[in-house]
């Protein structure tokens, strides 16, 4: 029988757990070269490219074509889903092969269902079977734990949520009745490896995604450490929007003779009229964002601020002007990040202000207007965050105060 939970002994509880990892610059300084990924004001001018809706599902092909369990292909009917995405559509086959997969695809084109669906056919088929998915950000690994309940609805399949900024105690309690899924974020997953409470060696099954996120935020030496202790008669997932050396790197380690399948994609801010605002002496940031937000068309903004504090500030100084307004960082508990995205979504905030950190893994639909209050660090950052809004074949607007 699974046991994950292995006992600690004095371990446990010896060090206090702490987040090891600095989110800060990405390195260079005054004396630094020339960053070809450096910002400057007209890569911020833009038009919306005008071209027929991108669609990225097969409509000649339906989830039930797929070999899946009757109580699988209930719960994927149940919740909406008809016509795969392309992602899905050519991955599931190999995945149910018992095949590696290389997927190379971005972040909207399914490829959380392309993985879900077949793992927990797997284990539906054979209870022996654990998977671990392995993904950047807390908030992403909370979107997959809520599509899986979803899958495994009436099953019986059970899981866990390793991610920092929640009770380690009860993270270990679930762990001790051996939930056939795990999905983690590296830093907090390493934690409980090294403090022996957690037996990675029985995990036969494991999913990275969102790869080069991973790496960006510093997460490769746990990756590595991680890799090395699971179980190697497994089957390796492993998606990436782009492969480079350190994602090859990562890859070769990973995955055994893999099936590399890439998927179009929509090209990052073809949809999002882009623009700035340069200050006139008279004016202040916050006097121009708050015309802005009592517009009517501002209906769900999200705005970036370079800092924690400034959010903060920013998050008062909004409230105090009747504006429906929350704030995202880091330093929020779990609870309180899940609470905020939950009230985002369902539109019963209009204005989310975010640090670059805390919106990573942010999937929220239907946002009209991203500003970045704060200028980013490199352009890269900025794409990240204009890719939050002109979703779906949507238009979208961005808006950079210079």
């Amino acid at each position: 029988m699974r046991n994950y939970h292995q006992r600690s002994g004095s371990n446990f509880g010896r060090s206090r757990f702490g987040n090891r990892r600095s989110f800060g610059s990405r390195g260079g300084g005054r004396g630094s070269r020339y960053n070809p990924n450096a910002i400057t004001v007209d890569k911020l001018i833009a038009k919306a490219v005008e071209s027929e809706p991108f669609n990225i599902y097969v409509d000649d092909f339906n989830y039930s074509q797929f070999e899946l369990t009757p109580v699988l292909q209930k719960n994927i009917y149940n919740k909406g889903y008809s016509n795969p995405t392309k992602i899905q559509f050519q991955t599931i086959p190999h995945i149910l092969e018992g095949k590696d997969i290389l997927g190379l695809a971005s972040t909207g084109s399914g490829k959380t269902a392309a993985f879900l669906i077949p793992m927990v056919n797997k284990i539906l088929s054979s209870r022996d079977e654990t998977c671990l998915i392995m993904v950047p950000t807390r908030e992403l690994a909370t979107q997959i734990q809520d599509e899986l309940r979803q899958l495994t609805a009436n099953t019986g399949v059970r899981n866990v949520l390793i991610i920092g900024g929640s009770s380690m105690e009860t993270q270990i309690r679930i762990l001790q009745k051996s939930p056939e899924f795990i999905i983690a974020t590296p830093g907090r997953l390493k934690d409980l490896a090294e403090r022996g409470v957690i037996n990675l060696s029985i995990i036969n099954n494991v999913v990275l995604d969102e790869v080069d996120r991973m790496l960006d935020m510093g997460f490769i030496d746990d990756i590595r450490f991680i890799i090395q202790k699971i179980n190697r008669q497994r089957q390796s997932l492993f998606f990436s929007a782009t492969m480079d050396r350190k994602s090859e790197e990562i890859a070769n380690t990973l995955l055994k003779s893999p099936i590399k399948i890439q998927t179009e994609s929509q090209a990052p801010g073809k949809n999002v009229d882009q623009d700035v605002i340069k200050l006139a002496p008279h004016q202040t940031k916050f006097d121009v964002l708050l015309g802005l937000l009592q517009k009517e068309e501002f209906h769900k903004v999200l705005v970036f601020t370079a800092t924690k504090r400034e959010a903060d500030n920013l998050y008062r100084k909004l409230r105090n002007n009747e504006i429906y307004v929350e704030a995202l960082h880091g330093d929020k508990r779990q609870s309180q990040r899940n609470r905020i995205i939950d009230a985002f979504k369902h539109g019963k905030i209009d204005v989310l202000i975010a640090t670059d950190v805390a919106s990573r893994g942010l999937d929220v639909n239907n946002i009209t207007h991203v500003i970045n209050y704060d200028m980013p660090q490199t352009y890269e950052d900025y794409i990240h965050r204009i890719g939050r809004t002109g979703r779906a074949g949507k238009k979208g607007f961005a808006i950079t105060f210079v």
